[in-house]
């Protein structure tokens, strides 16, 4: 019998529940990300469903899983102290990204991640350390409601190259003693006569 193909739903259900659960610290970061890989790329019904099968209350086959049939407003919170936190490639990003973080490095590398809306707000709360954010062009970052104290905000410049706007990166909350920058990877230009 043919195992039943997975759709962009299919996937889509799975990574919001994978949200909930890291948020709300049933998985780790690590975790998190072995299994959001494995969703973005699984063919099958199949192959998602042990995905979650941990993570909702009714276990069994896809179709019985308690998945939310329209996701709430994505929010992720990441969580770390004295360490450092990388996101980069292919991740989906939820419309609302809290940073917990004290005496931390964070690297958020939007350039490759799938995004849920215009508008991503990043909330801080953030001491010590450093945030470092890796935009593609057309993304804009807005830091005018992010309160700093003993710290130091770099965004020297908005990646304007007339890429039309993809993205606006809304900082909001609280930093101190801490960096924040922001710097934009340069736009892939075609070589002439090649």
């Amino acid at each position: 019998m043919t195992e039943l193909r997975a759709s962009d739903e299919d996937r889509d259900r799975v990574i919001t529940v994978l949200h909930a659960a890291v948020g709300d610290g049933r998985l780790d970061p690590v975790e998190f990300d072995e299994r959001l890989d494995a969703a973005l790329t699984a063919r099958t019904v199949a192959a998602l469903t042990p995905l979650v099968a941990d993570l909702v209350a009714e276990p069994g086959g896809f179709g019985a899983l308690a998945l939310p049939a329209d996701p709430p407003a994505e929010s992720l919170t990441i969580k770390e102290k004295h360490g450092s936190v990388r996101r980069d490639g292919r991740w989906t990003l939820p419309r609302r990204l809290e940073l917990r973080t004290a005496w931390s490095d964070v690297l958020l590398d939007l350039t490759g991640a799938v995004r849920s809306g215009p508008e991503l707000v990043i909330e801080m709360r953030v001491s010590g350390g450093a945030v470092e954010l890796l935009l593609a062009p057309g993304m804009v970052v807005d830091a005018n409601e992010l309160s700093v104290r003993h710290g130091v905000v770099d965004i020297a410049r908005d990646g304007d190259d007339g890429t039309p706007q993809t993205l606006r990166v809304r900082l909001v909350g609280r930093m101190r003693h801490g960096r924040i920058g922001a710097r934009w990877q340069a736009a892939r230009r075609t070589a002439i006569g090649s």
